[in-house]
C-alpha cells in the first residue's frame, strides 16, 4: 500500500507501534485519524505542508518503507532511505564505466527507440476508433517511426559524442506526438505541446503529476535493484539530479499518457480539478484525490503482460532494473 498525504496539517506519528495518520479538519472539528500497521505499507508520499515525527521515520526505515517528499505538482523533492546499499558497489562502479563508453550508448539507444516505438503505438492505437483523425496520425506515426530509425541507426563510440543529436531527435518525436494528442481530446482540453513547471493547461498539469509519481517510483526500483539514480548515461549529470531516472524512465511514461489521456477523452476530467495562477496552472487536492488511487492500481494491480508472464506495470519496471543491473556485471 502506498500512502498519499496530501491534505495541508496532516502529522504522521507512531502509537502502538503503528502509524497513527491525523488529517485536519475545519475548525472546531477534531482531526481525523487512521491507524495502519507497517507491514502493509510500502511507502509514504508526503506533500508539503505536512509533518512526520522521527519516531515514524524510524519506524518506516525499519520495515523498509519509502518516505517521498513531494512538490505540489507531485515531482519529488526527496526521500528518506535507510543507509544500507541494496548490493555489491561493483553494480556502482560498473554503472560509472558504462556512461563513459559503448555500454551506455547501447541502453540509451534501447530506451529512446522504445519510448518512440510506444509512442506511435498509442497513436496507431487511437486510429482504430477515429475514422476522420486516421490519415492525420498514420503521418505522425510515420514521422516518430522514422525519428526513430535515425535513433537506432546512429554511429558513435560514447553517448557524449551524440546525445545532442539524440535530444533533437527525441524532441521532435514529442512535438508530433503531443500535437496528435491534444488533436484527439475535447476541445476544452485541447492544449499547445509540452509545458513542465508550470504546466500551462490542465492536460499538462496532470500528466506532470503522473510523472511525478513515476519517478518515485522509477527512483526507487533503481535503488532496489543497488543502481545509483545520480550517475546517468544522457541526462546532465547537474548537482543533485536523477541522471538516471530521467534516462530509465523513458519506455515507461507511456503508462503516464496513455491513463492521463483515457480520463481526458473519456470527459471524466473536470475543471474544478484545477486552479489557474499567474503564470500557469495545478492539480488541486480535489484533483489529486481524484487522480492519485486509481492511477495507483493500475500501476500496481492491473497485470500486462511481461516476458509471457502476467506482472504489474511496476513489477514489470522493477524485473527490468534488476535485468539491467545484472547486464553490467555480465
Amino acid at each position: 500500500m502506498q500512502i498519499f498525504i496530501n491534505t495541508y496539517g496532516t502529522y504522521v506519528h507512531v502509537k502502538d507501534e503503528m502509524f497513527e495518520i491525523k488529517v485536519k479538519q475545519e475548525k472546531g472539528i477534531p482531526p481525523k485519524v487512521n491507524h495502519i500497521a507497517a507491514h502493509k505499507i510500502t511507502s509514504f508520499i508526503m506533500s508539503k505542508g505536512s509533518a512526520i515525527s522521527t519516531d515514524a521515520i524510524s519506524l518506516a526505515l525499519k520495515n523498509n518503507i519509502d518516505i517521498v517528499v513531494v512538490e505540489n505538482n507531485g515531482h519529488p523533492m526527496g526521500r528518506f532511505w535507510h543507509s544500507k546499499l541494496g548490493s555489491t558497489t561493483k553494480i556502482r562502479k560498473r554503472q560509472l564505466e558504462a556512461s563513459l563508453n559503448d555500454v551506455g550508448l547501447f541502453w540509451i539507444k534501447s530506451w529512446l527507440c522504445q519510448k518512440l516505438e510506444n509512442q506511435a503505438d498509442f497513436l496507431n492505437d487511437l486510429k482504430k476508433h477515429r475514422t476522420k483523425l486516421h490519415d492525420y496520425l498514420s503521418e505522425k506515426c510515420d514521422a516518430i517511426l522514422e525519428l526513430r530509425l535515425k535513433i537506432n541507426n546512429s554511429e558513435a563510440e560514447t553517448i557524449a559524442q551524440i546525445a545532442d543529436s539524440f535530444r533533437g531527435w527525441e524532441g521532435s518525436a514529442g512535438r508530433h506526438y503531443f500535437e496528435a494528442l491534444s488533436t484527439c481530446i475535447p476541445e476544452e482540453f485541447t492544449f499547445n505541446g509540452r509545458s513542465f513547471r508550470p504546466a500551462q493547461d490542465e492536460f499538462n498539469a496532470m500528466l506532470n503529476y503522473a510523472y511525478g509519481i513515476l519517478y518515485s517510483r522509477t527512483e526507487r526500483a533503481l535503488m532496489l535493484a543497488g543502481l545509483d539514480p545520480y550517475v546517468g548515461f544522457m541526462h546532465r549529470d547537474d548537482y543533485n539530479t536523477l541522471s538516471l531516472v530521467f534516462d530509465f524512465i523513458e519506455p515507461y511514461r507511456i503508462y503516464a499518457e496513455r491513463y492521463v489521456f483515457r480520463l481526458f477523452s473519456g470527459k471524466r476530467i473536470n475543471k474544478s480539478y484545477f486552479d489557474e495562477f499567474t503564470g500557469g496552472v495545478s492539480l488541486n487536492t480535489e484533483g489529486k484525490a481524484f487522480f492519485v488511487g486509481d492511477f495507483l492500481e493500475y500501476l500496481d494491480s492491473q497485470k500486462i503482460k511481461y516476458k509471457n508472464r502476467h506482472q504489474s506495470r511496476m513489477n514489470a519496471m522493477q524485473l527490468e532494473a534488476h535485468s539491467f543491473a545484472n547486464s553490467l556485471l555480465s
